[in-house]
């Protein structure tokens, strides 16, 4: 489990993934210990990754520094060895959650490069004073989790309800919307509420916020989210 440590400006991160994959069963185990600085923390990307496409994906973020590569923190549920995923059985204390910390090149690449998920990436229009915020209500959290383990649940403590949730508490101004439920219609979501560019029409945006073959021709490459990122739109900070 990662747990975070904070001195002053300066936060260290243990636990931090950083796996090389061959296949996805197939990997080389790696935690690393990562320190960031909140006041070269800039902004805050969103990712939506789906098994298949439809109403219901899974959502992360990831942070991102001026001097240093992002960091992905994706809210995820803790399988036993062998255990899959059940969405029903998922509102019965059937699975642990857990929050992964790691880098893009492990978060994202395992779901692009050897799930095959769909996987797109929105870069947000958030206030860096309320990312550095949100930040920190993360950290709290996966501090909070590395010492009391809780039980994720689809409608109440899962990725999109947790991050809307901690979005509220960092300064966040908006109602609920039945697309955090439905979170596969997540980024209507935010292009609708103003959050992500608006310059573009949605679908145009949506296509060329599709990862997937930049990502996986920049399978093990050192400049991964860069190369991720070279044909987004470009949205102010």
């Amino acid at each position: 489990m990662p747990r975070a440590f904070i001195d002053g400006d300066r936060v260290r991160l243990t636990g931090v993934r950083n796996f090389d994959y061959r296949t996805r069963d197939d990997f080389t185990v790696r935690y690393e210990e990562r320190e960031v600085l909140l006041s070269r923390l800039t902004g805050l990307d969103f990712y939506v990754s789906y098994w298949s496409e439809g109403l219901v994906g899974h959502t992360f973020v990831s942070f991102i520094f001026d001097n240093a590569s992002p960091l992905s923190i994706s809210i995820e549920t803790r399988p036993e060895k062998g255990e899959g995923f059940n969405p029903l059985a998922s509102l019965f204390k059937q699975f642990e959650l857990i929050y992964v910390v790691g880098d893009e090149r492990d978060i994202v690449g395992v779901r692009t490069n050897h799930r095959g998920e769909t996987t797109y990436l929105y870069r947000l229009n958030t206030p860096a004073d309320n990312v550095r915020r949100l930040l920190m209500i993360y950290i709290e959290r996966i501090n909070e989790l590395a010492d009391r383990p809780e039980f994720y649940h689809l409608l109440s403590n899962s990725c999109t309800i947790n991050i809307i949730r901690y979005a509220n508490a960092a300064g966040r101004e908006g109602r609920f919307d039945i697309r955090h439920l439905f979170n596969g219609l997540i980024d209507s979501y935010l292009y609708h509420s103003g959050r992500v560019d608006t310059t573009l029409p949605f679908d145009e945006l949506r296509q060329r916020s599709l990862i997937d073959e930049a990502a996986q021709a920049a399978e093990g490459a050192p400049d991964f989210s860069e190369r991720i990122r070279a044909s987004l739109p470009t949205t102010p900070r």
